[in-house]
């Protein structure tokens, strides 16, 4: 539950400063950051995993890679892998993810991994996180992401890192 989310409050260089923040307190101090991270599953058909953000959400139904800030303690690697379980169901070794790059945001590092999987595994999504989650091209990633159907914070994620995700999506597909 967001009340009881506590985050590790970050230089810019992602290193914990030692001070945590309850999300919902509203945001970190100016000059900080807290660690967001996101994983694009990549399956062996060459397709990628969106997911439709829950109603109740900031950005409600809007599209985006499963997403979700780092715990106290936590790595936006083990971020990413936890978040990933808890919105679709999926689970995945820490090895198996490989970094897209880092997005600098004006509170917020914002971290994009991807992970390749076997087939286009059953998707389980929390009804409070994930209205529905899909398996879609990269393409039609680029056609939603065009429509702005995407939650608005991916427009300048994107702008930063598409090339290199493009690149990853690719690398093994």
């Amino acid at each position: 539950m967001a009340d009881d989310e506590i985050w590790d409050v970050t230089d810019v260089q992602g290193t914990p400063t030692g001070t945590l923040h309850r999300r919902g307190d509203g945001p970190v101090p100016d000059g900080s950051f807290h660690i967001v991270a996101s994983v694009c599953v990549v399956a062996s058909t060459g397709r990628v995993l969106v997911s439709r953000r829950a109603e109740g959400k900031d950005y409600p139904l809007a599209w985006e890679f499963p997403a979700g800030s780092a715990l106290r303690g936590e790595s936006s690697r083990r971020g990413a892998i936890r978040e990933l379980d808890e919105e679709v169901g999926i689970s995945v070794l820490p090895d198996d993810l490989v970094l897209v790059g880092r997005v600098i945001e004006e509170r917020a590092l914002f971290d994009l991994w991807t992970v390749h999987v076997d087939g286009e595994p059953a998707v389980v999504v929390d009804p409070e996180e994930v209205r529905e989650a899909e398996w879609v091209d990269l393409d039609e990633v680029h056609r939603r992401r065009q429509a702005g159907v995407f939650a608005s914070p991916w427009n300048a994620r994107f702008a930063q890192l598409w090339a290199s995700l493009e690149r990853a999506v690719r690398a093994e597909s």
